[in-house]
C-alpha cells in the first residue's frame, strides 16, 4: 500500500515536471562578440637586390629558378665584364631568358 501511494504522489510530480521542461521557452540570450581586432599592414616595397652587389648564395636564396650554378654564373659575369649596367644584362649569361628574367624582374636592380 505504501508503494501505491508514493507512485500515486511521485508520478504526477515527475510528469509536470516533464511537461515544464519541454513547455519552456528557448533561451533567447544571445552573445553578442567583439569582432576580431583588424590589422593592418603598411606595404612596403619589398627589398630588391643588387646584380652588382649580391653574392652567389643571396642571388640562389631569393631568385625563383636561380640555383648555385646560375647564381655563381651571374657573379662570375659581374666579375669578368664588370658591373651590370642594367637588369636586362642577364640575358647574356647562359641559361637565363626572358621567362627566368621577367620572372624575378620585380627583385633585382642595378645601382
Amino acid at each position: 500500500m505504501r508503494n501505491n501511494v508514493l507512485s500515486y504522489l511521485l508520478l504526477p510530480l515527475f510528469a509536470s515536471l516533464s511537461f515544464s521542461l519541454s513547455a519552456a521557452p528557448a533561451s533567447t540570450t544571445t552573445v553578442q562578440l567583439d569582432p576580431a581586432p583588424v590589422v593592418v599592414q603598411a606595404q612596403t616595397q619589398p627589398l630588391r637586390l643588387d646584380l652588382n652587389k649580391a653574392d652567389a648564395l643571396t642571388l640562389q636564396k631569393e631568385l625563383n629558378g636561380i640555383g648555385k650554378a646560375k647564381a655563381e654564373a651571374i657573379v662570375a659575369y659581374r666579375e669578368a665584364n664588370g658591373p651590370f649596367a642594367s637588369v636586362d644584362e642577364l640575358l647574356e649569361i647562359k641559361g637565363i631568358g626572358n621567362a627566368l628574367l621577367e620572372r624575378n624582374r620585380d627583385k633585382v636592380m642595378v645601382e
